[in-house]
């Protein structure tokens, strides 16, 4: 199940924090909860995932981005994701969060989101997401000017133009 009370709670710590746009870092505080773990008593990987919305989400608010699917009738939806975990996240731990916005290309916007604890990175999630309408996606340049940012994405870093690279020569439908 989602974790609606957890997203409420971070929507409300974060609702009067100020504006941000691309390259900002939105920050937030997390505990590992008994609902989040493995039987190996450490945090799942499916619900590390979730995890990384409720930072994600807080940020796309403080962009301005909800606020403008609201007023557009758009949507936002994961269009992919690279994930690694490094450090183990165990049962009652605290984790600190950060989420940026990196930039977009001609369909995506891309995120960069990494947990901490302890002064060491335990994952970090490379996103895309997608705007989009009955009709199809939203150019991200009309999403940026929406917002009142540049039209034009900062550069993006080489990894990021790598996996979009990568991203166009691996197989769909899934060849396996």
């Amino acid at each position: 199940m989602y974790p609606i009370f957890r997203f409420t709670k971070e929507m409300l710590v974060h609702a009067r924090d100020g504006r941000i746009g691309p390259g900002d870092v939105h920050v937030s505080h997390h505990i590992c909860w008994p609902w989040d773990v493995d039987p190996w008593m450490e945090l799942n990987n499916g619900r590390t995932l979730t995890l990384y919305d409720l930072g994600r989400l807080p940020m796309v608010w403080r962009a301005g981005l909800l606020p403008a699917l609201r007023r557009r009738g758009w949507t936002m939806t994961v269009a992919g994701a690279s994930v690694r975990y490094r450090r183990r996240v165990r049962m009652f731990q605290k984790f600190t969060m950060k989420s940026t916005i990196l930039g977009w290309d001609a369909r995506f916007f891309y995120f960069q989101q990494s947990m901490w604890s302890k002064g060491e990175a335990t994952s970090s999630i490379l996103a895309r997401m997608a705007v989009a309408t009955s009709d199809g996606i939203v150019a991200p340049d009309l999403v940026a000017r929406e917002l009142g940012w540049a039209e034009i994405s900062p550069p993006l870093p080489e990894y990021v133009e790598a996996w979009i690279k990568a991203e166009v020569v691996r197989p769909w439908p899934p060849a396996v």
